[in-house]
């Protein structure tokens, strides 16, 4: 696991792509902060870029750093949260803009995974997690059901939990408007 998250990180940090497990199901990933790293995420989906892309952080402290103001009620869902769960706060700030949904909202979640949570700790920024897929194709829940043509596209596929073939769920996905409404977009 180690030297995954070693070359991922060295992968990263030089504007590549990965293709890695998270706390839900395999995700394409980049450094969140690099533009044109994400410009090849959507690319690599065929997707287009007026679609948000989520990210992930280790730590609920982060949450502060890319979010302007993060309502009170943010702290308590994190915190009872018994899977994982993405927020998409409004108001989003040091992340790459064209990662950011059109209203300047953005989709985090806390993962407690240990791959994707250590990747998160040793590159010290949000990394890009969206679905191995291209867009309009069903979400592969293991690594078997990722597609040759994603494989291909990556700077770098991870090892480690290649051979999992359990299938996990996406994330439960809440949006936080203005004013404490909390708008359920997955259950």
């Amino acid at each position: 696991m180690d030297n995954d998250i070693r070359k991922a990180c060295e992968i990263m940090q030089n504007g590549g792509v990965i293709l890695y497990p998270t706390d839900t199901i395999w995700g394409i990933g980049c450094d969140a902060t690099n533009e044109a790293a994400v410009k090849r995420v959507y690319e690599i989906k065929k997707r287009i870029d007026s679609k948000a892309l989520i990210v992930l952080v280790n730590n609920p402290v982060k949450v502060d750093f890319y979010v302007s103001h993060v309502p009170e009620i943010a702290w308590d869902l994190i915190e009872v949260a018994d899977k994982p769960l993405t927020i998409v706060y409004s108001n989003a700030r040091n992340l790459a803009p064209n990662l950011l949904a059109e209203d300047g909202s953005v989709g985090i979640r806390i993962t407690k995974e240990p791959f994707s949570h250590r990747l998160c700790e040793r590159f010290k920024k949000a990394i890009v997690s969206t679905s191995a897929n291209i867009s309009g194709t069903p979400s592969p829940s293991n690594f078997s059901e990722i597609s040759k043509e994603i494989k291909d596209a990556v700077d770098y596929i991870v090892e480690y939990r290649q051979d999992d073939t359990s299938h996990p769920s996406p994330s439960s996905v809440i949006k936080l408007e203005e004013g404490g409404i909390v708008k359920i977009l997955r259950p």
